[in-house]
């Protein structure tokens, strides 16, 4: 038989209170356990002597036995000086998923796009300077008779 340390959900909505509990692993959650060793508010502050209570004996007694705690309660033991702390490690969790990395990847080609496209323009008007300045002297003259023909028609009308 596998038994494992873990919690069991009680207390109210939104108002959730968990029993520390010895249980045969194919029971249900907040099903039959075989013993009660502590408690764990989550409502209370982190630094509060009520958030969790521990049997120590109790729970050093189970472990002996063979009991696995889930990762919770092994976080709750480490505390208490029972095992261990676990080091964990998963660095795939921070990755992000498939469709964000095609985002990233199309905004790193755009960025490179532009990057290229701003070396190339700045690379160009540097031997094409004196040519690109004749035609912005001659543009505001094309500009004022398009404006002329405007002003004819409000009188008319």
């Amino acid at each position: 038989m596998a038994v494992k340390i873990r919690l069991s959900r009680g207390g109210a909505k939104r108002r959730p209170f968990y029993r520390i509990v010895v249980a045969d692993a194919r029971s249900m959650r907040d099903g039959k356990f075989i013993e009660r060793i502590g408690t764990y508010d989550p409502m209370q502050p982190k630094d509060s002597e009520n958030r969790v209570k521990l049997d120590v004996e109790r729970a050093q007694h189970w472990l002996g036995h063979g009991a696995q705690p889930t990762d919770r309660v092994a976080r709750f033991l480490s505390d208490a000086g029972v095992i261990e702390a676990r080091k964990r490690n998963n660095p795939d969790k921070a990755k992000p998923k498939a469709k964000a990395q095609e985002r990233l990847e199309a905004a790193r080609m755009k960025a490179e796009e532009e990057a290229a496209a701003k070396a190339e323009a700045a690379a160009a008007p540097a031997e094409e300077a004196p040519a690109e300045e004749a035609p912005a002297a001659e543009a505001p003259a094309e500009e004022v008779p398009a404006e002329a023909p405007a002003e004819e028609a409000k009188p008319e009308s």
